[in-house]
This record gives structure tokens, sequence and C-alpha cells, in this order.
């Protein structure tokens, strides 16, 4: 992508233009351009802040006056955005907490003592441990791709290989059986896609994925399983002041869907970069001490996430020259951090080489602060793992001549809807 040059306008961005969805960065340079804290529109109507500056971003997101349940700023005043807007989309009530009550709302005690039950899943060492199963899962959904080309060999990669490896891996870790994944993925894709969504087939959607987070649950009950979510199940069960019943089904809806979506589209959109510049890829192929390096860069490049929650000032805050007022909304536009130029020389040009011997992430892809993604080393492995299989199996794939990768159109979101390819000899 070339370098986008910011817009000298400094009219108010409401996010809810489809510009934002079509040509997120242009949105997103056009904000940077108007200054360090801008005010705007979210998603759903409401009046919020935008930041885009990579420091900026990471004082909100490091910053515990910052919350993002609502309900935790002083005054009780401030009313539940998400929830309200979820209501507006046609989102059943009886629905509405699973999306609002997550390990993502919750803010300080509880998220910790949520994240402090299944963090240990997700420690680099146990990770790690996992390399040869991931290995496993790829080498044989990549051997098994020649079966779905079509007669002119095209092979939609996301279908294929991008989306069936982290759900294979996230589905064994906590316990999904290996029939039921694929229905996982058809809600997943309804609940991404919720501000365009038919209400009932929503509706449907969150109601089934919750019935079947109650079903293995169930199961558990009746049959100890060794996986994450019989853990959590005896946890619930030996001790409930750690976990509610509601907060288990949550969690587990939670984990399902964040633990492959952004996994999934780290492999589309990096497969994608890659083969749109293929000096990168022929360096990758010929180099692969780069990869942890590569994965970092694809993550800064294309990370599927663009946009925090909103976040909301418990008191009044000093953010550059600007103060927030207690109780208002801030988002912190992560895609902006990472294509932030006083952060990232020359910040739209793709080069694996950028985070050769940085040590840490110069990119906020797994967001920052308390909620920092808690699968990112998992994510980062399984990209490299795909990766190295991907270019081990097939060194000559190539995009398809005329039939260029499509893009959901989901604000917020970098997400393909299909990767076709080559696979080469």
């Amino acid at each position: 992508m070339t370098a986008i040059r910011p817009q000298t306008t400094h009219e108010p961005v409401d996010l809810r233009d489809p510009e934002f969805a079509e040509e997120p960065f242009r949105t997103i340079e056009r904000i940077r351009s108007a200054g360090r804290a801008v005010r705007g529109r979210f998603l759903d109507g409401s009046e919020v802040l935008f930041v885009t500056g990579d420091e900026e971003v990471r004082s909100v997101l490091g910053d515990r006056r910052f919350v993002t349940d609502p309900a935790h700023v002083p005054g009780g005043d401030t009313e539940n955005r998400r929830s309200e807007a979820l209501r507006m989309l046609g989102v059943r009530s009886d629905l509405v907490s699973y999306l609002t009550d997550t390990i993502l709302d919750k803010d300080g005690v509880d998220h910790v003592r949520l994240r402090k039950l299944v963090s240990r899943t997700f420690t680099v060492r146990r990770v790690d441990e996992l390399r040869p199963r991931i290995r496993r899962a790829a080498e044989e959904l990549l051997a098994a791709l020649p079966e779905h080309a079509d007669d002119d060999g095209t092979v939609d990669l996301l279908g294929h290989f991008a989306y069936p490896l982290p759900i294979t891996v996230i589905g064994d870790l906590v316990g999904v059986p290996v029939e039921d994944r694929a229905r996982w993925r058809e809600w997943s894709d309804q609940l991404v896609g919720f501000d365009r969504a038919d209400p009932a087939q929503l509706n449907d959607a969150m109601a089934a994925a919750v019935d079947h987070a109650r079903h293995m649950i169930a199961e558990r009950r009746a049959t100890e399983h060794e996986d994450l979510l019989g853990a959590l199940v005896r946890t619930r069960d030996e001790d409930g002041d750690r976990l509610t019943e509601s907060e288990l089904i949550t969690l587990v809806f939670t984990l399902i869907i964040a633990g492959y979506e952004t996994t999934a589209h780290l492999i589309g959109n990096g497969t994608r970069a890659l083969l749109d510049h293929p000096e990168q890829w022929e360096m990758l192929r010929s180099d692969r001490g780069l990869m942890p390096a590569a994965i970092h860069e694809m993550l800064r490049h294309g990370g599927t996430a663009l946009l925090t929650r909103p976040r909301y000032a418990t008191e009044a805050i000093e953010l550059g020259d600007r103060e927030i007022a207690p109780g208002s909304a801030v988002i912190a536009v992560i895609g902006g951090a990472n294509r932030d130029q006083d952060a990232h020389e020359d910040p739209y040009r793709f080069d694996i080489t950028r985070h050769r011997g940085r040590p840490g992430e110069a990119h906020q892809a797994f967001s920052h602060g308390m909620h920092y993604c808690l699968g990112a080393a998992l994510a980062r492995t399984e990209g490299d793992v795909a990766f190295d299989a991907l270019l081990s199996t097939y060194p000559d794939l190539s995009l398809v001549p005329g039939r260029p990768p499509q893009r959901q159109t989901v604000p917020g979101t970098l997400r393909l809807t299909e990767l076709p390819v080559r696979l080469g000899t």
C-alpha cells in the first residue's frame, strides 16, 4: 500500500461513514491530522475521543484510570453504551450480557481474577510445548490443499488453511469437539459482523453458541475431561467465589472466538502481504531466522483489530494538551499507533526486517496494559509454525491474476473473506 497523505480538513470523524469500513487508514490519517485527541462519533453514534499516536495509545491503555466498564466511573451516571447499542441492533436482552460482561469488559480485581484462571494455559512455555501438535495440524491441512483446488488450480487459503488451523488448536485446548468447530466459525462470522447482521440470524447465532457452551459444561460435569474447560468447570464447582456460572459460559464463549479469529487473519493478512511483496516472500523463504521479526511486521502492518473498546475516564486526566473529563469515552486507535511515523519509519511500508534485533514488541496489535492479549504467545507461535510450513510446502505460492483477495468491510477490522492462491509446483 502506498503512503496515505493526511487530509487537511478537520471535520468531526464519524466511524459510521462507509469510508471507514472500506478505506480505514484514510479515515485514521484524517483523525491523526486533526490532533492528538480528536472528537468524533463511534459506531453506535455516541461521542468519543480518538487517539491515534503510539505514545497516546500506550498512555490510555496503560493507565488504570481509564476503565472498560462505565459502571466503574464515580457518580454512576455514565451509561453502558455498548449494551444499549447492541439492543438497538436487535440483540435480545437475555443475550446482551454475553457480549458485554466478558473478561474483555472487566476491570481491576475482577479482570485479574478471571485472567489468572486461564493464564497458565497460555504461558510461553506451555505454548511452546504445543508446537509439535500445531505443526502436525498445519502439515495435514497443507497436504490436503490440492483436494480443494478448482479446475484452474485456485485454492482459497483462508477457508482451507488460515481458519482451520487456529480453530483446531483452540478447539483442542478448550475442548470443542472436532465435529462442532465449523459451527463455531459460522457463529463467529455472525458476531464479528454484528453491525450488519440480520437481527434474527445474530440472535440465533448467539443463542446457539451459548447453548453449545452450556452443553460442553454439562458434559464435563458428567465426565471428567483433561482440557481447559474441564479445569474451569472444576474450579467453578469447587469454589464458586472464583467463577460464577455466567462468567464460565462467557469465558468459554470469548476464548473460543477470540482464540482463533485474530490468528486466522494474521495468517490471511500476513500471507497476502508477503505475496504482494514477492521480494519479502523470497527473503523469508531463504532465511527462516527472520520469522519472529516477520510475524511482528505482519501484526503491525495487518493486525486484525484497528480499534479498542471504549475506555472511560474515571477522573479528569491530562492527555497531551487536552484534559479529558470524567466519564468521557476514549477510543485507542491501535491501527493508527501501528502506523505512526514517529514510532515506525515509513509506516506504510511492509518490511519483515523492521523488527529484527528489537527486544519486545514495537507494535500494539495485541493491545497494551492490563488488557494485553491473553493469547499473544499462542498467536505468535501459530503464525511462526504456519508460515514455516507454508513456505516449506508451497515455496512457489502466488496470488491468482485477476482475482484479488476479498476483504470483509467490518468497521474497525482488517479481515479477508477469501484468499485465492495458486500452489505452484
